[in-house]
Order: C-alpha cells, then structure tokens, then sequence
C-alpha cells in the first residue's frame, strides 16, 4: 500500500478537525504560544483559556468543546479538578475528551489523572508529532461517541413512533394517556379522549394504491400534529386509526376541539398519485372519570366511534350521548 504523503497527511488531520473545536487550557505564555502555532499548522479549531476558572466557564456552556487540552496546574481550578467535574456532570451532556499537559512524572500522579477523569496525558516538554497523534485519537473518539448517541436517539425513536406517520405508536399513545389519568386524580381535572377513523380508507388503497393510502395517514397526522397544543398527545392507535389525548379539556372542550381538527382534514385536498383526494374522519370523544381505566376509556371512545359512522361518517360523535344500556352491552 502506497505511503501518504505529508500534504495527504495534513489534509486527512484537518478533515478529522473540521467542525471540532479544542480547548486549550494553558497559563504558560511559552507553551500556549507553541501549541497554538502548531494548531494553526495543522489546521485545527480552538479556543483558548488562560486559567482553569475560564476553562471551566467554557466547557460548562452550550456547545462546549468535545475536546480539551489542559495544564495539569492552572489558577483558580487545576487541570485534574476540571476532568472530575466534567466526569461529575449529568450523561446527557455530551463527552469531553481530556488530554493533561503536565511536568509530572511520578505514577501515582498519573493514576490520579486517570482516576478523576482524564482521557489521556502528555509530558512537558512534549514532542509536536506526539501531541498531534493524541490529539487525532481524542477526535476519533469524540466521532464515535456522538454516532453512538444519534443511533441511540435514533433507536429510542422508533421503538415509540410509528414509522409512516411520525407519530407516537399504540403502546406510547396508551402509556401517555395512562400517566395523564394518574396526574388528572391527583389535580382532579379533566382528560379529553378522541379516537378518530379515516372514513372510506379502504377505498383509496382499492382505487388509488396503497402509496396513496400513506400520503393520506401522512398527511392526517399532520393536520393533527398542527392542530395540538404542546403537552397534548397523538398516536397511531391502528391501520386508520388514531387515539387523541387532551389534558385539561371537559367534554365540551373536547367535541369543540375534535370538530376544529375533523374540519380541518376535510378543508384540505391530500395529494395522491395523479391528482388529490378529499379526506373525511369519523370520530368518538368520551372524557375520563377517575374511576375509569385506560382500557375502559378507550373502549368508551371506540363505541362513540361506532356510533358517527352509524350516522353518516364524517362526524363527532360522544359517548356520554349514548344509552346507558347500549353503553354497558358493548363494554
């Protein structure tokens, strides 16, 4: 294999570097003048602080750097003090990776290093090659840990969403109306239940293809996601079917609410293939009482469902409306 040459090199450091910025921690007029010059020649982002209380000031903001140099002996808080605090810090901050510069040589100062944080050390005076080396290990790690973090986030992601629509899945939606009941017994507040059904859906998948059918669930979910306050809740119960979670809300509220989104969907002409298609829902809207389960509710809300569509689709229908006997056979 053919050897790179120090300009190949060069370029392949600076690509490693590009979007990573380091700290340089350093009180040292001489050696912060060193490293900065060699930073420079290797095309390298950083900022610099002069003792370890800006040091920390730095790395504690939004956007710190992933990657410090610091002096093991600094004013106002050392080198070592700061790889503890970093270490002590909550795990949802990003990793920092720490490089000591220091004029210590004993092993036990060394294990102290380790012990409270540090990433990696480098004796004074330090060898320039060395210092790169350490440096492109640091940012390789740093890469690594943040594409661990994206597939992590990625994967919590979709083990609660539902792939087509973005919106919460069954067992998430379920699980958030579970917690607002606990908190609607405790504040002794209402919690407004829609389940709501794409009228004819079958339809468009027959005549239309099942690309359209997902522009149409796509689109819906939109118009949900658009028509709900922040601390509401959305989720694709099912097939055409999705279950709405209004904190807060009676059941006046709730209708009202239902029939602004019903609206909505059937003002608004979804693009399919070749053409658009005009998208009605069926919806059923009961409100919790606290001595009601989430199964129970939902069961509630699915007979209301039942009922619009007996109407004539495209309409609201309450479960409170519905007789008490019929009410008590379907449950």
């Amino acid at each position: 294999m053919a050897r790179k040459t120090r300009s190949e090199q060069s370029e392949g450091a600076s690509s490693e570097a590009a979007g990573l910025t380091i700290l340089l921690a350093e009180d040292s007029a001489i050696y912060r003048h060193l490293i900065e010059a060699q930073f420079k020649e290797w095309g390298f982002r950083y900022v610099l602080a002069k003792d370890g209380k800006e040091a920390w000031k730095l790395l504690s903001a939004g956007g710190a750097p992933r990657l410090a140099v610091l002096d093991w002996v600094l004013p106002e808080i050392d080198g070592v003090e700061i790889c503890r605090r970093l270490r002590s810090t909550s795990k949802e901050v990003p990793y920092t990776y720490t490089i000591l510069l220091t004029a210590k040589s004993a092993r036990l100062e060394m294990l102290e290093a380790m012990e409270a944080g540090a990433d990696d050390f480098l004796a004074k005076p330090f060898d320039p090659p060395e210092l790169k080396a350490r440096l492109l290990v640091g940012m390789r790690i740093v890469d690594l840990q943040h594409k661990l973090v994206s597939t992590n986030q990625a994967l919590q992601f979709a083990a609660c969403h539902d792939f087509l629509t973005g919106l919460w899945n069954r067992a998430e939606i379920l699980g958030f109306l579970k917690r607002e009941l606990e908190r609607a017994r405790r504040d002794r507040t209402d919690v407004g239940i829609v389940l709501a059904d794409v009228d004819h859906f079958k339809n468009v998948n027959d005549k239309l293809g099942h690309d359209s059918g997902d522009s149409v669930l796509k689109a819906v979910a939109g118009c949900f996601t658009s028509s709900l306050r922040a601390y509401d809740g959305v989720g694709r119960y099912g097939g055409e079917e999705f279950l709405i979670i209004i904190p807060g809300c009676n059941l006046e509220t709730t209708v009202r609410r239902a029939n602004q989104i019903r609206e909505l969907v059937a003002s608004k002409p979804i693009a399919v293939n070749n053409g658009t298609a005009t998208v009605t829902l069926s919806m059923g809207v009961t409100v919790a009482e606290s001595s009601l389960d989430v199964e129970h509710l939902v069961r509630r809300a699915d007979l209301a469902l039942y009922q619009a569509k007996h109407n004539g689709r495209n309409r609201v229908e309450r479960a409170e409306d519905i007789s008490v006997p019929s009410l008590a056979r379907k449950l």
